[in-house]
């Protein structure tokens, strides 16, 4: 079966639905880089099936005076469900996507949104998928402490500036709302935590692999702590005209929020800060064990970095539904799969790194039941993603899997 997730309804403010990026990336084009339709669904829409379960919204209202604020500069907030039983000492800290802002007018627009105010998020949210609280759907991680942070920075939580932009008065600072969640869950009972994993998709994805090691530190020291990025390894490739939008965004990105100086040393060192805001450079230096979940031709990624809106109409069927592609179209989608595979390069095959990179033409597969752990789940060989992750984090096995090219795989949702 295969299914796909609406974008954003049309009753949401326009800025809401896009965050177009700045004016000077490439000739006269825009990389509009949107939250993936599945994160927004989430974010607006607290999309339920019949066996999630709602969990009320905590607001950090602590961290305000620590200049710790959303855009708007309203608090911080999380959702958390309690563990139980075998999990109440085992904590799982999911970090939720949606793209990032670039620039004063586009953090703006977005700071008037549950992506950048916690005064618009919904009060509940719906826990599915790797949050699920039945064991039936999630049996590795049902019973833990389960927590949805937030995203309303646009920074995947690295930004950090003192000063407020006085024409709109919009703060940036991420990584001090991200520090300001991570204490308040310590002081509910984290820091005695047997048991840790950050995880997240696409932005939140990434939000996972910036600060994995920070993560680990923070904890106590024989905890089994580890990382899983969903979604989240974008790469720095080409459009297919021959422009580098997604790396002058991303070097927009850092500028504008402050970041660099909340990546990894170990990469603003030798490169500049905005490239390194790619996982490509970054992972062979993370310690802490990571697993990296994604699909080999990731939909957000085709749709917004090969093949931004505009930029050529004849692919508007293709970049929508890979099903639609002419045999030009898939050849450039097998060179992406390609490019895709080399970033991954010689850091996927490290012994603690778990991988599940699939064949799909989908973007975040954690958060979706169906897609989670279901009978008819992606799977590569017999593993479904919930038992490669499950397996993985217990150390019951390793999993390390790169699926064969497309459309080899039957087992795919697309969304």
């Amino acid at each position: 079966m295969r299914v796909s997730f609406p974008d954003p309804p049309p009753s949401l403010p326009p800025h809401a639905r896009s965050f177009p990026a700045a004016d000077s990336m490439g000739s006269g084009s825009k990389l509009r880089l949107w939250c993936s339709a599945f994160a927004c669904a989430l974010a607006f829409l607290g999309a339920r099936g019949d066996d999630d379960h709602l969990v009320d919204i905590t607001y950090v209202e602590s961290a305000v005076a620590k200049g710790a604020v959303c855009l708007d500069g309203s608090p911080p907030a999380y959702h958390l469900a309690p563990g139980s039983g075998s999990g109440v000492s085992s904590w799982l800290v999911h970090f939720e996507g949606g793209a990032w802002c670039n620039n004063a007018t586009t953090c703006l627009h977005r700071s008037r949104t549950p992506l950048g105010s916690s005064k618009e998020m919904a009060r509940q949210a719906a826990f599915t998928g790797i949050l699920s609280n039945a064991s039936d759907y999630n049996p590795d991680f049902y019973n833990w402490n389960k927590v949805k942070v937030r995203y309303c920075d646009g920074s995947s939580f690295t930004g950090d500036k003192e000063e407020v932009d006085p024409s709109t008065n919009v703060h940036y600072r991420g990584a001090r709302v991200w520090q300001a969640v991570i204490e308040d869950l310590l002081a509910k009972g984290m820091n005695k935590a047997k048991n840790a994993l950050i995880s997240g998709c696409s932005a939140g994805g990434l939000t996972s692999i910036l600060h994995c090691d920070r993560f680990h530190q923070l904890l106590p020291a024989d905890a089994n702590v580890k990382c899983l990025s969903d979604a989240g390894f974008f790469i720095n490739v080409k459009d297919i005209t021959g422009a580098n939008h997604a790396e002058a965004f991303f070097n927009d990105v850092v500028a504008t929020h402050g970041s660099a100086k909340n990546l990894p040393s170990s990469c603003t060192s030798k490169l500049p800060a905005g490239v390194c805001f790619f996982p490509q450079n970054e992972v062979q230096q993370i310690q802490t064990p990571l697993f990296i979940l994604n699909a080999a031709y990731d939909s957000w990624q085709v749709r917004h970095i090969l093949v931004p809106e505009g930029s050529d109409p004849e692919w508007r069927g293709c970049r929508d539904d890979i099903t639609q592609c002419s045999t030009k179209q898939l050849e450039t989608l097998q060179g992406f799969r390609d490019d895709f595979l080399a970033a991954l390069g010689a850091s996927a095959s490290a012994g603690s790194r778990g991988l599940f990179v699939n064949s799909c033409f989908a973007h975040c597969q954690s958060e979706t039941q169906d897609i989670w752990f279901a009978p008819a789940s992606p799977a590569l060989g017999d593993r479904r993603i919930a038992d490669a992750v499950g397996d993985w984090f217990y150390s019951r096995s390793g999993f390390q899997k790169t699926d064969c090219p497309y459309p080899c795989d039957s087992t795919c949702y697309t969304n």
